[in-house]
This record gives structure tokens, C-alpha cells and sequence, in this order.
């Protein structure tokens, strides 16, 4: 297939359980880059998720390849509730980047996923300045432990979410901007924040540090995703607003 695929998947929801006739199900656009993680494959899992549970409708918009300059289908943000981001060192230029920079700065919800902190390699800023975080790297192969902070267990975004093992390696963000830490890991004898809240421009943003290939396969993880999404977007999980 080559290191040039592109897809964009668009999935549009009938009346589910949690979306009543007559109520607009949270439109979600996922930006999916993050080669080495292979978004590609962990996306889709959060999207049926998402699908399943809580009646959303959900965009995936690829893109065009490994730390490359062009996502196309970006355009989907215009008819989105949430951003969520999982890519790595995209090039962002031109209208796209103008796209992505102008959905930040107009306070819309964003949630953000591991490689989410260094996801535009031309805008590096959006880490500290939106994501709040302070990406430093990480400590090498390894899997790590995470647990709640006593705030973490007190909030919505956590709700049903239980300690888990992380198989990706911990990243370094001690130091961070944000101070709404809900989650720690621990791994080797480091201890650092791997999921926090924080606000942009009035804005609501979550973001995690954690987002390896096989956390997708755990249920407390896409939990903790799905009550994010709907808690940046000040919606309760599954409930249309009034």
C-alpha cells in the first residue's frame, strides 16, 4: 500500500440508544497521524466505541503519511463538536494549519492523545499553549502503572475508570502548565502526570500522555476517552443538549 495511503472515514449514525429522534448525536473529528502508534487502527477501535455506546457521530481524517504536510479531508472540522488529535509531526502548512490553529483559538474542545503533544511539527506551541503540557521526551520501552489522583477520582472524565497497566513507555511531563492533574504513572522508579484537564481561549481541553496500540484494548481507556470527549464538549456522555 505504501507510505502514501490516504483514507478518510466518515461515519454517520442512526437513532441510537442514547441519541433520541430528534436530538443531534456530539459529532467528533478525529485527526489521525501517529505512524509509530498506528492511529490508523487504534482510532477506528474509539470511533465504534463511540458508536456503540453513546450514539455519536464520528469522523476519522488520515493523514496523507508518516510526518508528512498534508491531511486532507480536514474540512470535517467545520461540522465537528470535538477535536480529538493523535498524530505525530505532521507538517502542517497553508490552509490546513490555518484550520487546525483557528479551531484552537476560537475555544472549541479538543482532547489530545499521547503523540498529541508534538502532533504539528509546525506548531509546536500547542503543546504548552493548549494542551497545557511540557513534553520532554520519554524513559525508553516499557509499560508503566496508572493510578488516579484523589481529585482524578472526584471527576467526571473518571468516572468508571479504573487503575490500569499502560503498555507504552511514560513520558516525561513533569513541570507541566496545567494543574488539573487526574492521572500519574509510574514506571521504573519515575513517577509523572499522564492525563490532565485544562482550558484554552474559555475552552475545555483534555489530554493523555497514554494511547499505546494495546491501551486501546482496554475498556477503562476508552472510557476515559469517551467521558473526556463529551466532558470538553460540556455534554453529558450519550445525552443530545437541549
Amino acid at each position: 500500500m505504501g507510505s502514501r495511503l490516504a483514507f478518510a472515514c466518515v461515519v454517520v449514525l442512526g437513532t441510537a440508544p442514547y441519541a433520541p429522534a430528534g436530538e443531534q448525536p456530539l459529532r467528533v473529528c478525529m485527526l489521525s497521524g501517529a505512524w509509530e502508534y498506528e492511529s490508523h487502527k487504534s482510532l477506528p477501535i474509539l470511533k465504534e466505541f463511540l458508536e456503540k455506546n453513546y450514539g455519536a457521530r464520528c469522523t476519522i481524517v488520515q493523514a496523507e503519511r508518516k510526518q508528512g504536510d498534508n491531511v486532507p479531508g480536514m474540512e470535517a472540522l467545520d461540522d465537528a463538536d470535538v477535536m480529538v488529535v493523535f498524530m505525530r509531526r505532521q507538517r502542517l502548512k497553508g490552509e490546513q494549519l490555518e484550520r487546525f490553529k483557528a479551531w484552537c483559538e476560537k475555544g472549541k474542545p479538543i482532547v489530545g492523545i499521547r503523540t498529541a503533544s508534538h502532533a504539528v511539527q509546525t506548531w509546536l506551541d500547542f503543546d504548552k499553549l493548549v494542551l497545557g503540557g511540557n513534553y520532554r521526551g520519554h524513559y525508553g520501552k516499557g509499560t508503566c502503572t496508572v493510578t488516579l489522583t484523589d481529585e482524578g477520582k472526584k471527576h467526571p472524565i473518571l468516572k468508571g475508570v479504573e487503575p490500569f497497566e499502560s503498555r507504552g513507555s511514560l513520558y516525561k511531563n513533569t513541570g507541566l502548565k496545567a494543574t488539573n492533574i487526574l492521572m500519574f504513572g509510574e514506571a521504573g522508579g519515575h513517577h509523572e502526570p499522564v492525563a490532565w484537564t485544562h482550558t484554552y481561549k474559555g475552552g475545555r481541553i483534555f489530554y493523555t500522555s497514554l494511547g499505546h496500540q494495546g491501551d486501546f484494548k482496554n475498556e477503562h481507556f476508552l472510557r476515559l476517552l469517551a467521558n473526556a470527549i463529551f466532558w470538553v464538549a460540556e455534554r453529558e456522555p450519550g445525552k443530545a443538549p437541549k
